[in-house]
């Protein structure tokens, strides 16, 4: 094995398939996980509501909704590998608000979870969800999905 191989490591390459995959998985379980509570109780929904109203977001009646929905959609979108690009650029923007509007307040530290969404939905966005996907499916070899 040459030194730059051995720096590099470039037989891993062979798995980013499967590691796209796996970091589609967890992230879109977790855009699920994170809004399950708000789409199956009004009462937290309201309490939704009224988060976003203390931090000044215009018409929290409508943007709770609108965010808690786009993330579950995200999230989906993610595990199936499903129109993943267009799911990347929702989750980004979703979370872009989100630092802007409430987690700036926390530092560094309290942004850093929407931080890497927001990082997460860039990079599906750009490099699409890889060979393990639906998208793949309907994607032509030209385009690619990577």
């Amino acid at each position: 094995m040459r030194i730059v191989e051995v720096l590099t490591l470039p037989f891993l390459s062979r798995g980013s398939d499967a590691a796209l995959l796996l970091m589609r998985l967890t992230v879109g379980s977790f855009l699920i996980f994170g809004v399950w509570d708000n789409i199956t109780s009004t009462e937290r929904m309201a309490e939704f509501e009224l988060f976003l109203a203390k931090f000044g977001f215009p018409l929290p009646k409508l943007m709770a909704p609108l965010s808690v929905w786009a993330q579950f959609a995200c999230g989906v979108a993610f595990i199936l590998g499903f129109a993943t690009r267009w799911a990347g650029l929702i989750c980004a923007f979703n979370f872009v608000v989100a630092i802007a509007m409430v987690d700036h307040h926390q530092g560094i530290r309290g942004s850093f979870p929407s931080a890497c969404l927001l990082v997460i939905g860039l990079y599906l966005a750009t490099h699409g969800p890889g060979r393990l996907a639906l998208d793949s499916l309907i994607t032509p070899r030209t385009l690619g999905t990577r």
